[in-house]
């Protein structure tokens, strides 16, 4: 782990939550508070511990003295909490910052310290109750959906949705004798009934209302169509409590019915785009069925309205996935589930599915899959239908579909960032190279100033010249300017380093303080004091004020 000032800064922005946790910690720290800190953290997803910086927003840097000895202390918190906890010091120009890196604790094991589960509550550090125990513990649980069902029976199978899977399993793999096979045989080799009893799996996938009224009356699917945000009964519901394989084309065809076109023109030609991507909202629901928590007693909702469709499943996500590394981490709730849906075509036994969402929303310059509302008790995933960008959906079409299609789902990821001028995160950034090989993006500047935009050919391509000229140009003289307005802007109180460098996120300490530097020999603007609390003023100093001596 090596953070950079620019990261602590990133940090620092953000909003204290499960995972981040400051303190300023100017003379020392508690060890027993810290060790319950990390616990907290540990408890919840693992996380960060940064000490010698101040709690609230705006935050800043003050520095800390405590635990001059850290590799005594990283060894005292690896004995209490049987986790590998790394500590790293940053020298800031404001005072030195300690940051602790947490893990999350081990699956279905929650880490408690002095005969408590500690967790988070607001400000201050509670022990967990009974049921986020429960939760935990049942992580480490068997599969749910490979579970006998004891009281079940065959004739609690619909017939109907059986011959949906026969024909799905089929035409995946045509080589094989599915379609000859007999019911129980069939069942037995999906594993939807084991030595002659039925699985909670079939039950979920084939069973018939009266089934699962009697066996699992949650596994239901509810589809509501609204045509505005009024509170009320919906324009449209429909409540499906039966064997999923069916149920799949049906809630397409509802949501189909009112999916409208979007049109724009490339030259003479105008393509129509439709607002729901077909495949984005198959795995969408797919997904909902097989990672949903079935010990829960809700149902799955898949709400549409005009522009968006939003999926509610219960159970929040599975154990180890986050919206962060969804595309890289895998942990099927259900792998019973999931692996009868990759026999039957729809969906790969070894992902989530969501990689395929991901490029489509890109390709079709939609926002990315929205998880902001989920928390512990359901996964609300919202699916935004607004096309963000003609141009930009122009731009990949004059790429090529053929060249497009041969892009890496990173590839795609890398160039809506450059799109939407986001910072490339590390794990990204290999693909860099590639991208700017095929003459999709482009390079400015050199080491941590550098910066990536599209190419000349997008802005040729749509028109913009100029902005692309604009964009090239924000070079030294730019940076220059907005320091230069940032500091007249605050002549009466003055500008300090650690808000200039906010100013170009882009640039460290040292480049943004060689740009001060020549501000200040051209006489535009000069600086009051020599410590870390040093403040800049726009013009020459004052009759009286001696200038720094460099």
């Amino acid at each position: 782990m090596t953070v950079s000032i620019n990261e602590l800064q990133t940090w620092m922005d953000a909003r204290e939550d499960e995972h981040l946790e400051f303190k300023e910690a100017k003379t020392n720290f508690n060890f027993e508070t810290l060790v319950k800190y990390c616990v907290a953290l540990a408890n919840e997803g693992g996380g960060r511990m940064i000490l010698g910086v101040t709690d609230k927003l705006p935050r800043a840097v003050v520095g800390s003295r405590a635990f001059p000895n850290l590799e005594r202390t990283k060894a005292g918190l690896i004995e209490r909490l049987q986790l590998r906890v790394d500590v790293e010091e940053i020298q800031h120009p404001n005072g030195r910052v300690l940051v602790f890196q947490i893990p999350t604790r081990p699956i279905g094991v929650p880490i408690q310290h002095k005969g408590a589960y500690w967790m988070r509550g607001g400000e201050d550090l509670i022990p967990m109750t009974p049921d986020q125990l429960q939760r935990i513990f049942a992580e480490a649980s068997p599969d749910f959906s490979s579970e006998i069902c004891t009281p079940a029976r065959l004739d609690d199978l619909d017939l109907t949705a059986v011959d949906v899977l026969r024909q799905l399993w089929q035409r995946k793999s045509p080589d094989q004798d599915i379609a000859a096979r007999p019911v129980e045989q069939l069942l037995a080799d999906a594993e939807l009934i084991v030595d002659g009893e039925v699985t909670y799996a079939a039950l979920i996938l084939l069973g018939t209302r009266k089934a699962l009224g009697k066996y699992l009356a949650q596994a239901e699917l509810i589809f509501e169509y609204r045509s505005d945000e009024v509170p009320g009964p919906a324009a449209e519901r429909h409540e499906f409590r039966q064997g999923f394989l069916p149920v799949l084309d049906e809630i397409w065809r509802l949501i189909n019915q009112r999916n409208d076109l979007q049109h724009f023109q490339q030259g003479l030609f105008i393509w129509d785009v439709p607002t729901f991507n077909e495949r984005v909202v198959r795995e969408a629901v797919l997904n909902a069925v097989s990672h949903r928590d079935y010990r829960h007693v809700g149902s799955i909702f898949v709400r549409q309205y005009p522009r968006r469709i939003e999926l509610v499943s219960p159970g929040g996500f599975p154990v180890g996935i986050t919206p962060e590394n969804i595309l890289r981490q895998q942990n099927p709730r259900n792998r019973r589930i999931a692996e009868v849906l990759s026999k039957c075509g729809l969906v790969e036994r070894a992902g989530q599915g969501f990689d395929r969402i991901f490029r489509e929303c890109i390709q079709q310059s939609k926002p990315l899959p929205d998880f902001s509302h989920t928390d512990a008790y359901s996964v609300w995933l919202t699916l935004h239908g607004d096309i963000q960008d003609l141009e930009f959906l122009r731009f990949l079409e004059e790429i090529g579909r053929e060249q497009v299609s041969s892009f890496s789902l990173d590839d795609l990821l890398v160039v809506d960032l450059v799109h939407r001028e986001q910072p490339v995160p590390d794990d990204l950034k290999p693909r860099i190279e590639h991208l700017l090989e095929q003459g999709i993006i482009e390079r400015m500047g050199r080491g941590r100033g550098v910066r990536l935009l599209l190419s000349r050919q997008f802005y040729r391509h749509i028109g913009k010249a100029g902005v692309y000229t604009r964009k090239r140009g924000l070079d030294r003289e730019t940076n220059k300017e907005l320091l230069l307005k940032h500091i007249q802007d605050n002549r009466k109180r003055g500008s300090q380093l650690r808000e200039l460098v906010q100013v170009l996120p882009a640039l460290s300490y040292v480049q943004v303080q060689k740009l001060l530097q020549e501000l200040r020999i051209k006489g535009q603007i000069h600086k009051v004091g020599n410590t870390s609390a040093a403040r800049w003023y726009p013009g020459g100093p004052p009759s009286g004020i001696m200038p720094e001596n460099k």
